[in-house]
């Protein structure tokens, strides 16, 4: 299937000179992305570190690497992928070495199942040489379309009925939607966190303790939607709450879940410390209210993402929860300032919430939309609107990544 990442690798590699960092969770499609490169560039080759002998290529240095693969003439740069080249103790090094001695000549894409900060940390600096694009999960909009936006909302889309409910019960990885078999999805679902958890973190000797690392990661699949207490967190799983911490953040680095910090400004009494966290794989919340709500987010975060990686503006996600549980579960930021306020129901059977109401006014937010998980598809702009309305997801959604 089409991915709006593909035209968004196409168009960077067409006209900037920088290297591309594509980085996203194990199994999002990134390597099946960086091989499409072949159907628009003449001279195209895949290296990853995980293949022995590119290994022991790699290890020979960016020269031994360029004369390997890049004896051909061609009127376009050829294109190189260095997929999982992060693994590399040295590889910032080796990345900046090449690119300063090549990047005229080639142009470079580095792929990684981790976040490209997580590994050894020594090497000169990258800044000014890439840009980042943070690669997610499958959404109704990028079911409806594949075309790349100019402005962060689109016009709505109408999916598939049967596309949304597998997404909604199968999650945004691509081969458990496409599969859409409960039987597979619960074998892909365990096989990913085992190779997460034990594989992928143990690899890297970040923790030893993996056990306890992996009741964690299940105590936080309970807790998804859920704003999270380090010290219960802490007592609960028997460590130090700086030990929580860490590991979540390596959770994080690898793709497992991801927190969202509360607003504060203009907030008089809000909470300030306890983020929200949210999982990747929304299909492993089995709580029906709390799917709808990681289900909304992980849209909301690749909105986030995508509109600020291509330079759309500064965004960020947060929500907002005052000491008296006044709260609103989504609020976007745009270059600093509040913009869109998203409450989520699974159905329409509320009216409008009033702290939706509230927090609109008191922030000057241009929008607020309570989000309904089932209902049908209206074919309307949400964002033509200014004060606070009932919208289906699947309008909603269709018009952001």
């Amino acid at each position: 299937m089409k991915r709006v990442y593909d035209a968004l690798i196409k168009q960077h590699l067409s006209q900037e000179t920088e290297m591309l960092f594509l980085a996203g969770p194990r199994q999002v499609g990134k390597t099946t992305a960086s091989e499409k490169i072949s159907d628009y560039f003449d001279v195209f080759q895949y290296i990853s570190w995980d293949n022995e002998n590119h290994r022991e290529l790699i290890l020979q240095g960016p020269r031994k690497v360029a004369e390997a693969f890049f004896s051909v003439l061609s009127h376009e740069k050829p294109v190189l992928v260095f997929d999982e080249i992060h693994k590399h103790p040295e590889w910032k090094s080796f990345i900046k070495g090449f690119y300063d001695t090549y990047g005229k000549k080639i142009q470079i894409v580095v792929t990684g199942s981790a976040r490209l900060n997580v590994y050894q940390k020594g090497g000169d600096s990258l800044m000014g040489r890439y840009f980042l694009y943070r690669m997610c999960p499958l959404s109704v909009a990028e079911c409806a379309t594949s075309k790349l936006p100019t402005q962060p909302v689109r016009q709505p889309s109408p999916i598939d009925d049967e596309d949304y409910w597998a997404l909604y019960q199968h999650g945004g990885f691509p081969k458990p939607f496409l599969k859409r078999s409960n039987q597979y999805s619960l074998r892909w679902q365990r096989l990913r966190k085992q190779q997460l958890v034990k594989e992928d973190i143990r690899d890297v000797n970040l923790i030893h303790d993996i056990n306890r690392l992996d009741i964690l990661a299940e105590t936080l699949r309970h807790e998804s939607a859920s704003a999270i207490t380090y010290s219960r967190l802490a007592k609960h799983i028997r460590a130090s709450v700086d030990t929580v911490k860490r590991w979540i953040e390596i959770l994080e680095a690898f793709y497992y879940c991801y927190r969202i910090q509360p607003w504060s400004r203009n907030v008089p009494r809000s909470l300030i410390k306890e983020p929200k966290v949210f999982l990747w794989d929304w299909s492993l919340v089995t709580d029906i209210g709390a799917r709808s709500e990681n289900f909304v987010a992980t849209h909301l975060l690749k909105a986030v993402y995508f509109w600020s990686d291509i330079g759309l503006g500064e965004f960020r996600l947060h929500y907002i929860r005052t000491l008296e549980k006044e709260e609103v579960d989504f609020l976007i930021v745009k270059n600093d300032e509040p913009w869109l306020l998203v409450e989520v129901k699974h159905q329409n059977n509320s009216p409008i919430s009033q702290s939706l109401r509230d927090f609109q006014k008191q922030l000057g937010a241009p929008h607020a939309f309570q989000v309904v998980i089932d209902m049908p598809y209206v074919d309307q702009d949400c964002f033509s609107i200014n004060e606070p309305v009932i919208v289906p997801a699947k309008t909603f959604l269709s018009q952001l990544i």
